[in-house]
């Protein structure tokens, strides 16, 4: 009998933004918009290097208000660095993310692809969590996207 491989599970979330999908897709290219929605609720994010282009990427620290929080990797921040090889033109943005911790429950590299449509006036944002790791609850992570999809909706149509 052959031995099965463990295959890492995929986190989906969507959420239909009432903004034109150029303008959402600028959110993923700007900076000060990425810092502003990104982080979920409960964190902020600071970027060490930022560029976000095809083949380019950015290390941010999420900082968590709650000291209860576990974090992967210091006292009371995560620390992740993402390489960004695909970003098409307003549809697809995907991001190869690593976090930086010595726990092998958070190794290896999670991608994160965001599709973006049109969609009755708006723009439907769907994400896809592929090999997400074992350590990172599925609940939590769950929470967290809806998170960042709300702060995306509020920063593209406010």
């Amino acid at each position: 009998m052959k031995p099965t491989k463990k295959t890492r599970r995929v986190d989906h979330s969507e959420r239909l933004i009432a903004a034109p999908l150029p303008d959402v897709f600028a959110a993923f290219t700007s900076t000060s918009m990425l810092a502003r929605w990104l982080p979920p609720e409960g964190a902020t994010g600071t970027f060490d290097h930022c560029d976000l282009r095809a083949g380019g990427g950015f290390r941010l620290r999420l900082t968590f208000d709650d000291a209860q929080v576990e974090t992967k990797g210091d006292d009371d921040s995560d620390i992740v660095e993402v390489h960004i090889p695909t970003l098409d033109d307003g549809r697809l943005i995907v991001w190869e993310v690593e976090f930086e911790s010595d726990d092998p429950r958070f190794s290896g590299t999670m991608a994160m692809h965001w599709y973006l449509s049109r969609k009755g006036g708006g723009t439907l944002v769907t994400i896809d969590a592929h090999q997400v790791p074992p350590g990172i609850s599925a609940k939590d992570h769950l929470e967290g996207l809806n998170s960042s999809l709300a702060n995306l909706a509020a920063v593209v149509e406010g």
